[in-house]
């Protein structure tokens, strides 16, 4: 494991122990915000190595600033080994415009974005294997939010995305989630000018739809795309029905290292979060640098308490102290 020094902030002395997460946890008193939302914590486990913003027992993700060590996924000899294929012809993603909007470039050089995100990467794919155990399914669910919009919960999912699906063995479904104001299509160039998509939310609502149908199979190796579909009132409810569990079933179910990543709404500004945060297996709250409150960070996690496995990503930080330049070491300064 590769160790940086911490970034110090303005009131809080430099401590070369602490992660930027780790310091950005402390700050938010996010120890108290989980004793606040959940139950009664269980006994914390013994300390053998970094650990994960979690609940109860929280201690902060892996930001931009920790390195987590490299971890393969194993497979799970539960899981069917049936694998659903995707329908439909294959759409191009626009390299050109992710480049321009500051996203990762599939198969492009080495950047200081594409290693942040690795780091990132590697402890959301050692979670997955952790929570295997309690929910083979739900493990393999990734949810990504924010408290409120601007905090960049998009931009995380859409690169988390597609560093994951660099992987040799994955197979990445990203989902927008937004179905208020969906962008993940956008943002990835596959949107067509006055054309609403069908995707989930249309599954969700009629039985006979095949969901895997209206998969958008992508030229990314790896990666497919499953847009939000249309816009309805009942949204919230719709998500807590039973339809959901069958629907998301679907996708889960037949490939042990299909990973399903989901672009949701801002939990304070939509109430859909709440609803799907049961159905993943981690919870990957943004937070933007000196723009999240620590009462906006409360309500969200209290909201979102549905997922057991709850972990920050600092998001928007411009300085480091360590002197880092991820990039620089393959031929491109950072």
């Amino acid at each position: 494991m590769t160790k940086h020094s911490p970034i110090a902030t303005p009131d809080q002395p430099q401590d070369s122990g602490r992660s930027l997460l780790e310091r950005a946890a402390q700050a938010y008193a996010f120890d108290d915000i989980f004793r606040a939302s959940a139950p009664a914590p269980a006994p914390a486990p013994a300390e053998s190595a970094p650990q994960i913003v979690t609940q109860p027992a929280p201690a902060p993700v892996a930001p931009a600033e920790t390195v987590a060590p490299e971890t393969d996924m194993q497979p799970v000899s539960a899981m069917p080994v049936y694998a659903p294929v995707w329908d439909g012809p294959v759409e191009s993603v626009d390299t050109i415009s992710l480049a321009e909007q500051g996203y990762i470039v599939p198969g492009g050089s080495v950047t200081a974005m594409s290693e942040e995100f690795r780091i990132v990467k590697r402890q959301l794919l050692r979670n997955v294997a952790d929570i295997r155990g309690k929910s083979a399914t739900k493990a393999h669910r990734i949810l990504i939010g924010s408290a409120l919009p601007g905090e960049g919960k998009t931009f995380c999912a859409v690169n988390l995305a597609l560093s994951m699906a660099a992987e040799q063995d994955m197979d990445v479904l990203l989902v927008d989630a937004d179905f208020g104001k969906p962008s993940v299509l956008k943002a990835l160039g596959l949107e067509r000018d006055g054309f609403v998509r069908a995707g989930l939310m249309d599954a969700l609502l009629d039985p006979s739809i095949d969901v895997e149908g209206l998969v958008i199979r992508t030229d990314v190796p790896n990666l497919s795309v499953l847009p939000a579909g249309r816009a309805v009132n009942n949204d919230t409810e719709i998500l807590a029905s039973a339809s959901t569990v069958k629907v998301l079933d679907a996708l889960s179910t037949g490939h042990g290292e299909r990973i399903i990543l989901f672009d949701s709404p801002p939990a304070l500004a939509a109430s859909p979060a709440a609803a799907l945060a049961s159905h993943v297996g981690q919870l990957l709250i943004i937070v933007r640098a000196d723009q999240t409150s620590e009462n906006a960070l409360r309500d969200a996690v209290g909201l979102l308490s549905g997922c057991e496995t709850i972990q920050l990503l600092l998001n928007g930080v411009k300085f480091s102290t360590s002197g880092r330049r991820f990039g620089s070491y393959y031929g491109k300064g950072a």
